[in-house]
This record gives structure tokens, C-alpha cells and sequence, in this order.
């Protein structure tokens, strides 16, 4: 199956799906854009991707957006191994933790987000970072109490082998070294970021590991 990666070296939610593809053993074609020149406003990628986000994955069957949905399709696509519980309970409880951070931190991070609040509202880099930090701590407060109060979490999120969740859970924390956002207030959420790292499919995910990393 041909696969290939459209993304920037940074992004985390780029850095979910390089990790899926590891964790999956699946070959890409890895295609680079610099989000801060604009490159993915390009009439090219436009038309691949009409949001003008990354990442987006070309398959045989056309091109997809949105990383949780492309971890799904994986999944579902290439079910050996899971990245997803096998039972309803489990998958939402994966799902759950997931949208924690991608959908109530990432979308206040974000790259667009930070400009608005700099060219808007004159917030400088102390500004943007004291934003990108409350926002952050906002949900690794509740997350770090789920994972450690939770049955299900075990050596990663939900049991003890990598999933969706740790796929989100790394990747955001990757980013909180940006904005200098310590993770040893959250004990759980440190002890698994230090297991995935052990995992070579994680650490070859990581932004200074591709490509295109400057």
C-alpha cells in the first residue's frame, strides 16, 4: 500500500501519525511543509487538503485529514496491533483521553491561534506562552487525575502497550518543551511520556528526528 505523509517536522499532530505509521510498520513517503512560510496555503496543497492543515495522508483510496481520524483509519486499515481496544468500553474510555488534549488543548496551542493573539491583540512571546501554558495545565490537571486514579491505565494510558491516547499524550507533551511547560507536576502522565520515548516508533517520531527539522 502507497502512503504518503504530508506534514511539518513540529506539528504534534503530525507527530501522532509519524508515531502510528511506526507503531503500524507501515512505509510513507514523508512530504515536508514550513508552516511559518505559508507552504501549506499553497494552491497544490489546497487542493489535497482544502483546510490547508497538516497533516494529511494520501492512501490508494484518496486523501484523508484530521489525525484521529487517521490513526482510526489505520486501525481499522491495519488492525495488528491495536490502537484501539477491542471492547466498546475501552475504545471510549481511548477516545476520551484522546480528545482531552486534541481537542481542548491543541486547538487553543495552535500555530494560528498564537498569531492571532500576537497580531489581534499585541500579545508578545511571554503573552503567548503564559496562554499556551494555562490552556495546557487547564487539562493535564484532569488528565493527570484520571490516569492515576483510572483501573484501566497501566503501563501506558489504557493497559500496558501504546494506543491512541499516548499517541496524543507524547506528542503534546513534545510541545509543552516549547513553551517551557514542565511535566513533573503530573507524575502519570511523566511516567508514561517516559515510556513511549523507550519505544524506538515514538523516538523516531519526534520532531528532531525528520527530515526536515532545522
Amino acid at each position: 500500500m502507497s502512503l504518503t505523509l504530508h506534514n511539518f517536522f513540529r506539528s504534534s499532530t503530525s507527530v501522532r501519525v509519524r508515531a502510528a505509521l511506526n507503531l503500524k510498520g507501515l512505509a510513507y513517503e514523508y512530504v515536508a511543509y514550513a508552516l511559518r512560510k505559508n507552504e501549506h496555503r499553497s494552491p497544490g496543497y489546497l487542493a489535497l487538503n482544502p483546510q490547508g492543515k497538516v497533516p494529511t495522508l494520501e492512501t490508494p483510496q484518496g486523501a484523508l485529514s484530521q489525525s484521529l481520524a487517521i490513526i482510526e483509519w489505520l486501525d481499522e486499515a491495519h488492525p495488528d496491533p491495536p490502537l484501539l481496544p477491542a471492547d466498546p468500553w475501552g475504545r471510549a474510555r481511548v477516545r476520551s483521553l484522546s480528545q482531552m488534549i486534541a481537542m481542548d488543548v491543541h486547538p487553543l496551542n495552535n500555530l494560528p491561534v498564537l498569531f492571532y493573539l500576537r497580531d489581534a491583540f499585541a500579545a508578545d512571546e511571554a503573552a503567548q506562552a503564559a496562554w499556551f501554558a494555562h490552556w495546557t495545565n487547564t487539562t493535564f490537571e484532569a488528565l493527570e487525575t484520571r490516569l492515576s486514579n483510572e483501573p484501566e491505565t497501566g503501563r501506558f494510558c489504557h493497559g500496558d502497550d501504546p494506543g491512541m491516547a499516548d499517541l496524543c499524550l507524547f506528542a503534546q507533551v513534545l510541545n509543552n518543551r516549547r513553551f517551557d511547560v514542565p511535566v513533573d507536576p503530573y507524575p502519570t502522565i511523566a511516567r508514561i511520556y517516559a515510556a513511549c520515548l523507550e519505544r524506538p516508533e515514538f523516538a523516531r517520531a519526534a520532531p528532531e528526528n525528520q527530515p526536515d527539522a532545522a
